[in-house]
């Protein structure tokens, strides 16, 4: 499966003040995947390494920050030297051992040759536990489920991909129709890998519904195991509230609807976990549409939208 965000890796490795890379986005939208295949094109060894419930690294992290210390016990745990310029160091979910997120300036400042990409779905929500923040240290990039033309790239699309990239709009206009099914598949199928792997093979939309409803239960086991106990009543009613939102003609997210008599203070840190994991995207309304939009929003007036 092609992914545009691999280009973004590619530039990355090549900067000169290269900083070790974050990459940021939800659960389940192909962050492991793309710094596999990422290690797996572009240099001759990969070391991957997921700091969820490892306690090794958790040992290895606690003692002290000093890089070269910690790069003989990484050549360790992996059973292998590691060449600073042939290999890629991938630490997955890095905020489950949130020393190994302050070592990233270390690593920056001390031993800039080595390469490092990681990868943390609730890094947002582990910030504001206290973690202490390379600032200024690191690099981003934040991965989003599957655009359109990513999804027709996934079904073999190339062609019709092309034609928009070369701006053949004439082109564009005589298959209109094959562009209007492609979307309606897109809007059903989503941009998940998973949903979009699946329906690439099989073409089922039963499928694809039954993946998409075990990653929305995912996503709400993760309310009660990550969010605080106090809030997680607030956050599932927050979140349960948005699809039926969205499909009101409301010119902006109405928090009466969670709850009678619900009010904005009452669930904003509901809200503020769900953005912060990347679940829910909020869009404010602007007063007028001119540049910077970033001036003229309004604050007090906006709309929760998921990727799927």
């Amino acid at each position: 499966m092609y992914r545009t965000a691999i280009e973004k890796l590619y530039a990355w490795k090549e900067k000169k003040y290269r900083k070790p890379l974050i990459i940021r986005g939800a659960r389940q939208v192909g962050k492991t995947w793309l710094m596999k295949e990422f290690g797996a094109n572009a240099y001759k060894t990969s070391v991957y390494i997921n700091f969820d419930n490892n306690q090794k690294m958790q040992d290895l992290f606690s003692i002290d920050l000093n890089v070269e210390r910690i790069i003989i016990g990484l050549e360790l745990y992996a059973g292998h030297k590691i060449n600073p310029s042939e290999a890629l160091l991938i630490f997955d979910e890095v905020q489950e051992v949130p020393k190994a997120l302050t070592a990233l300036k270390y690593f920056n400042e001390n031993a800039p040759q080595y390469h490092i990409v990681c990868a943390g779905s609730l890094l947002g929500v582990a910030l504001h536990k206290g973690t202490s923040f390379p600032v200024g240290k690191v690099d981003f990039l934040d991965l989003y489920p599957l655009s359109f033309q990513e999804f027709m790239i996934a079904l073999e699309k190339e062609r019709f991909v092309q034609l928009l990239n070369n701006g053949d709009y004439e082109m564009v206009t005589t298959f209109k129709q094959e562009y209007i099914d492609l979307l309606k598949k897109y809007y059903y199928v989503g941009g998940m890998p998973e949903a979009v792997l699946n329906f690439s093979i099989n073409k089922d939309f039963n499928e694809v519904r039954e993946i998409q409803e075990r990653i929305l239960a995912a996503y709400e086991q993760d309310f009660s195991k990550h969010a605080p106990n106090e809030a997680v009543p607030r956050i599932r009613m927050l979140w349960n509230s948005i699809p039926s939102q969205l499909t009101k003609e409301n010119k902006k997210f109405i928090y009466g609807l969670i709850k009678e008599g619900a009010r904005a203070k009452e669930y904003e840190m509901a809200l503020l976990w769900l953005t912060d994991c990347g679940l829910v995207h909020m869009v404010n309304r602007v007063t007028s549409p001119s540049l910077p939009l970033k001036a003229y929003e309004d604050l007090k007036a906006f709309k929760l939208f998921c990727w799927m």
